[in-house]
C-alpha cells in the first residue's frame, strides 16, 4: 500500500509541488471542469478525514511509547498520562521553529532509530525462520476468509502498520519526492518489515510475549534506553502529521474551502515549509482532550484507523480520475492499476468500521465537523 500506492505512484502527483488529498482534487478538477463537483465533495471528505488523523496519531503515537515504562515497573503506571500531556506540548511548542530546523535534529535520530529496531529483530527471524512465511499473500487471503468476523477484526489491527501513508503523501511540499522516496526505500520500509517480522517470531517462540512484543524483542537492560528512544521517534512520526495539517490548510484556504488563517513561512529557500499558530493551538487542544479521555493506547487503537481509511479509499478514486484525465492514460488501464489498491482499501475500511462503537465515532465527528466548515465556506 504505502511503497506502491504511494511512493512509487502517487508521489508524482502533485499540484505546484503540494501533495495529499486536496492537491489531486485539485488536479481532478482542473482536468474535468464544469463536471467536477463530486470531486470537489470527495476532496472535502477526505481533507476533513486527514484532521482527524492528525489529532490521533500524536495522542496515540506518544501514549504507546511512554507506556513501555510499565513493563520495567507496573508503579510508573500513574504517571503515563502526565508525561505524555509534557512530551506533547513540547512537541507543539516547538512548531513554530519550522522543519528544516527541527529535521535537522530529527534526521539522525531516526537513521538511528530505524538501524536499532532492525538489527534487534534479526536474532529473532533467524530463531523462527518460518515466520518468513509472513510474505506469501495467500496466507493472509486464507486467514481473512476462514475466519469470517475474528479476520475482520484482525485486519483493522494490522492496519495500524501502514497509517502514515497519508501523512507521508501530504508531507510532499515540505520535503520533496525524492527525499521521501529514497528515505523510504532505503531505510524506512527494510527496517519496517524486519521489526515487524521479529515480533513476529518472538511471538511464535514466546506466545506471552504478545502483551508487548516490540519492547520485548531487546533484553532487559535495552528497556529504557528503547522507551526513551521511541518517544523521540513517535514524536518525530507525530511532526509528520502536524506539518502534514498545515499544508493542508493552506491548500484549503487555496482552494476557498477554508477561512483565511495566518501563515507562517519558516524556510527562506523552501515555500512549502509552513506553521499556522491557530491550526497548531487547535490541533494541540483536541489532542490533550483525547488523551484525557482514553487514558491508553489500547483504548485509543479503537479510534485509529477509519480516519486513515476513509481517506485512503477517496484518495485511490481520485488518483484514478488524475492518471486518466491528467496523466492522459486510457481509462481501463487507469483502472487496472487503481482497482486492486481501492479494493484493498475498501476491505481495511470495512475492517476499521467494526471500531465505530469502540471509539471510532471520534474521528467521524471531527471529520464531519470539519467538513461542515469547508462545505458551508465553500457556499
Amino acid at each position: 500500500v504505502v511503497t506502491l500506492k504511494y511512493v512509487i505512484i502517487l508521489l508524482r502527483a502533485d499540484n505546484n509541488g503540494e501533495g495529499g488529498t486536496l492537491a489531486l482534487m485539485a488536479l481532478a478538477q482542473r482536468a474535468l471542469g464544469p463536471r467536477g463537483g463530486a470531486i470537489v465533495l470527495l476532496g472535502i471528505i477526505s481533507g476533513a478525514l486527514f484532521y482527524g488523523d492528525a489529532v490521533i496519531t500524536p495522542a496515540l503515537s506518544v501514549l504507546s511509547a511512554i507506556e513501555g515504562m510499565k513493563i520495567a515497573t507496573a508503579a510508573f503506571d500513574p504517571y503515563v498520562v502526565p508525561l505524555t500531556l509534557v512530551v506533547l506540548f513540547l512537541l507543539f511548542a516547538v512548531q513554530s521553529r519550522g522543519t528544516a530546523r527541527v529535521a535537522a535534529f530529527f534526521g539522525p535520530l531516526m537513521v538511528v532509530w530505524f538501524v536499532i529496531i532492525a538489527v534487534g529483530a534479526i536474532p529473532h527471524i533467524f530463531e523462527h525462520p518460518q515466520v518468513l512465511l509472513a510474505f506469501n499473500p495467500a496466507l493472509a487471503v486464507s486467514f481473512l476468509l476462514h475466519h469470517g468476523v475474528i479476520g475482520l477484526v484482525t485486519l483493522g489491527a494490522v492496519f495500524l502498520a501502514v497509517t502514515g501513508a497519508e501523512a507521508l503523501y501530504a508531507d510532499l511540499g515540505h520535503f520533496g519526492k525524492r527525499p521521501i522516496q529514497t528515505a523510504w526505500l532505503a531505510i524506512v520500509l527494510p527496517s519496517l518489515a524486519l521489526n515487524y517480522l521479529g515480533q513476529g517470531a518472538l511471538v511464535i517462540g514466546n506466545p506471552r510475549a504478545v502483551e508487548n512484543p516490540f519492547f520485548l524483542m531487546f533484553p532487559d537492560w535495552a528497556l529504557v534506553p528503547m522507551v526513551i528512544l521511541a518517544t523521540i521517534a513517535t514524536v518525530i512520526a507525530s511532526q509528520a502529521v502536524i506539518t502534514g495539517a498545515y499544508s493542508l490548510t493552506r491548500q484549503a484556504i487555496q482552494l476557498g474551502l477554508l477561512p483565511r488563517f495566518e501563515v507562517r513561512h519558516t524556510s527562506e529557500s523552501h515555500a512549502g515549509q509552513i506553521f499556522i499558530p491557530r491550526i497548531n493551538r487547535m490541533l494541540f487542544i483536541a489532542v490533550v482532550l483525547l488523551v484525557a479521555l482514553f487514558r491508553s493506547s489500547s483504548a485509543l487503537a479503537s479510534a485509529y484507523g477509519i480516519s486513515v481509511t476513509g481517506t485512503m479509499v477517496v484518495t485511490a478514486m481520485m488518483g484514478f480520475v488524475v492518471i486518466w484525465k491528467v496523466w492522459k492514460w486510457h481509462p481501463l488501464a487507469a483502472a487496472a492499476l487503481i482497482a486492486p489498491f481501492l479494493l484493498l482499501d475498501l476491505t481495511f475500511l470495512a475492517a476499521n468500521l467494526l471500531k465505530v462503537v469502540e471509539g471510532g465515532w471520534v474521528p467521524l465527528a471531527l471529520g464531519a465537523c470539519v467538513m461542515l466548515l469547508m462545505y458551508t465556506w465553500r457556499r
